[in-house]
């Protein structure tokens, strides 16, 4: 019997208008029937609340997202399936021939790559017509959260390394297989100073690093003819995994290794007492500069704690705790709709309550040069401080060069070097002032007297 081959679920890079949910495009063929999809729209990006343990969140991924967005068009092919969708069946089949030339047209600002960034403040302001506004909704927030949430991951387990080099290894932990190249990007972002995934460093140019399996090993007759082939084929360089069998019995063959290799791996067990005895024995048999790297399900906290008591550990791989970023696993990233046709729209829902009108945001600093608060206005008011957004792109087309991988690692060295104190420690509580222009309040309240008491009636 004929079998189906398999089925391939990575995106065709020319058509990835449908990379979305179903309901923006039944919105879409509404505001077509309705007359409304070139309306002129203002959306924003932002975040809610913080995630538990975070007083920050480094934001990442605009790059790709503006890439996807200047590609982003459906295939002859994906049409004709919507066309047979049960959903469309009373609409009207001119919109599916306007799916075939829609293309994003629209306004993008946005917050730089690398920033530092708080609540219910903009991070991308999107001003397009309405059909392209809503289309891109699914795709921008799924484009931003992932990397935003690793690259906030990295930035606090970089602060409790304190100057201890990292490694990003979490590509077999990885959601799916674009995940790894997505969370070695942010990491390396926000500074960690390589990745073990192959194609993540070929494409980004972010150094590749990796040491050996237990498996390489396990494949020689004994510990010492594995660390002496390994050594032997990829030189003076190598490091060695040495907790296969007996830790320091493994540091003892890694240190008898001629000529010396550079570093041993501790994987498993007390991370602090194996490092000091590894180092110990290192610095007997005249290994002083023989590096020791750990590894092994490390977060902000183990990491941390190993620094604080002295752990003599030169670096850290890092993997599943950072790609996953297990314990604040999701970012509360929402898009919401601000204005319509130049009038301002919000939300009153219970706990989700948004600001209306397109806006910037203005950041100021304290006599010490740190981040002392933020004032969101709108998008047109001048305030004091630094304008955080920026235009990116005009009329679907970029306004300037994006800023390199480099650069952006250098902006989000300065930001996380400007930031209060207090907001560093790993429990800090996330009390960042973030506040709002009179103007902004004041069509808040406006819209809000006007959606609860309803429309004005005539007394005559």
């Amino acid at each position: 019997m004929p079998s189906s081959p398999p089925v391939s679920l990575w995106p065709d890079p020319d058509a990835i208008g449908p990379l979305t949910d179903l309901y923006e495009l039944t919105m879409m063929a509404g505001y077509a029937a309705e007359g409304m999809a070139e309306t002129p729209t203002t959306f924003e990006l932002f975040v809610r609340k913080l995630p538990k343990n975070r007083s920050y969140l480094v934001f990442a991924g605009l790059e790709q997202a503006i890439d996807g967005l200047r590609s982003m068009r459906f295939s002859d092919e994906q049409i004709a399936w919507l066309r047979t969708h049960p959903t469309f069946q009373h609409v009207d089949p001119s919109w599916f021939d306007r799916l075939r030339v829609l293309r994003f047209t629209g306004d993008v600002w946005a917050v730089p790559e690398g920033s530092v960034v708080f609540p219910n403040e903009p991070l991308v302001r999107i001003d397009a017509p309405l059909e392209q506004a809503q289309w891109i909704e699914t795709f921008l927030i799924n484009a931003c959260a992932y990397p935003t949430m690793v690259a906030s991951k990295a930035s606090r387990i970089l602060h409790a390394a304190r100057g201890r080099s990292l490694v990003e290894f979490g590509a077999r932990r990885g959601h799916g297989p674009m995940a790894p190249l997505l969370a070695a990007r942010s990491a390396y972002l926000a500074g960690f100073v390589g990745t073990s995934h192959v194609e993540a460093a070929r494409r980004l140019g972010i150094p590749a690093m990796g040491t050996m399996a237990h498996s390489w090993v396990q494949s020689f007759e004994d510990e010492h003819a594995a660390f002496e082939a390994f050594s032997r084929h990829f030189g003076a360089q190598s490091t060695l995994l040495v907790d296969t069998y007996d830790t320091l019995e493994g540091v003892r063959r890694a240190a008898s290794i001629e000529p010396p290799i550079a570093a041993v791996r501790l994987d498993s067990g007390d991370l602090l007492e194996l490092s000091r005895g590894a180092r110990a024995i290192l610095d007997a048999l005249d290994r002083t500069e023989t590096r020791i790297f750990a590894s092994g399900d490390l977060d902000e906290w183990s990491i941390d704690r190993l620094v604080r008591a002295g752990a003599p550990i030169d670096a850290f791989g890092v993997g599943t705790e950072l790609i996953t970023s297990r314990d604040a696993p999701s970012i509360a990233m929402v898009y919401k709709i601000v204005a319509y046709a130049g009038e301002g729209r919000l939300k009153l829902s219970t706990d989700k309550v948004s600001i209306p009108l397109g806006k910037q945001v203005f950041r100021s600093r304290d006599g010490q040069g740190r981040f002392a608060g933020d004032l969101v206005t709108r998008f047109d008011e001048s305030a004091a401080g630094e304008p955080l957004l920026t235009p990116i792109l005009r009329a679907g087309e970029l306004v300037q060069p994006l800023p390199g991988l480099d650069a952006i690692r250098s902006r989000c060295a300065d930001q996380i070097a400007s930031l209060p104190e207090a907001l560093l420690a790993l429990d800090a509580p996330g009390d960042y002032p973030v506040s709002f222009s009179d103007t902004l309040t004041d069509e808040a309240d406006r819209i809000t007297h006007r959606l609860r008491t309803g429309p004005a009636t005539s007394t005559d």
